[in-house]
C-alpha cells in the first residue's frame, strides 16, 4: 500500500511512489486561490464533525474541485500537519511538515485530476473538558489509478467557547509491521 503522504504526490506529480528528493521538489507549488469563508456551524460544532467537513472538504471524483475554502475556516491560524511515514526504499522516517494552506497548494491539482478521496474507517474521541484528541482511521482511493491506502490521522482540537477548531493533524501509514489497530478498524 502507499503512504497517504505519497499518494497525494503521486496524484500532484502522476508517479505512484514518491522518493524524499521529489518530495522535497514539490514544496514549490503553485499559489491557490483560495476563498475566505465563513464556517458552517455544522462542520464545527464538535470534534467528530470537524473531521468528517475535513475529509468532505479534500475528496472529490475526478475533475471535481476540493472546497479549500471550507477546509481552511476548519483550522486555527496556527495549525500544522505532519506526516510521520516511512520510506519504503531506505526504512528512515521521513516527517513531511506543511500548513493547510500550503498542503492545499502542492495537492490541489492532483487531487483533482486523479480523483482522490479520503473517508473514515472508524475513530475515538478523546475529550476533557475544552480539549479533545480524535484518533480517525482512514482509507483513501484515487480513482484515477485505483490506489489505495490506509492509515491513521491523529486531530487535536481545542473549544473556544463558541465553535470547535482544528490544532493540528499528524498521520501515519498503514504498511507491514504497522497495521491498523483492531479498535480502529470499525464493524466487522
Amino acid at each position: 500500500m502507499k503512504t497517504r503522504w505519497a499518494l497525494c504526490i503521486a496524484a500532484t506529480a502522476g508517479l505512484l511512489a514518491a522518493p524524499p528528493a521529489l518530495r522535497a521538489q514539490e514544496k514549490a507549488a503553485k499559489h491557490l486561490d483560495i476563498p475566505t469563508v465563513a464556517a458552517r456551524p455544522e462542520d464545527v460544532a464538535s470534534p467528530d464533525a470537524l473531521v468528517r467537513a475535513d475529509l468532505a472538504s479534500i475528496s472529490g471524483d475526478v475533475g471535481v474541485p476540493r472546497q479549500w475554502g471550507r477546509d481552511l475556516s476548519l483550522y486555527d491560524e496556527h495549525a500544522y500537519f505532519v506526516s510521520a511515514e516511512v520510506d519504503p526504499k531506505t526504512g528512515k522516517i521521513v516527517l513531511e511538515k506543511a500548513t493547510p494552506r500550503e498542503y492545499a497548494e502542492r495537492n490541489d491539482a492532483g487531487l483533482v485530476s486523479t480523483g482522490f478521496m479520503e473517508h473514515e474507517i472508524a475513530h475515538k474521541t478523546y475529550r476533557f473538558g475544552n480539549v479533545a484528541t480524535v484518533v480517525s482511521s482512514y482509507e483513501t482511493h484515487v480513482r484515477k489509478t485505483g490506489s489505495v491506502a490506509r492509515g491513521v490521522n491523529i486531530y487535536q482540537t481545542y473549544f473556544d467557547g463558541k465553535r470547535w477548531w482544528i490544532l493540528s493533524i499528524v498521520w501515519d501509514s498503514e504498511r507491514p509491521g504497522n497495521p491498523i489497530p483492531a479498535d480502529l478498524m470499525g464493524k466487522s
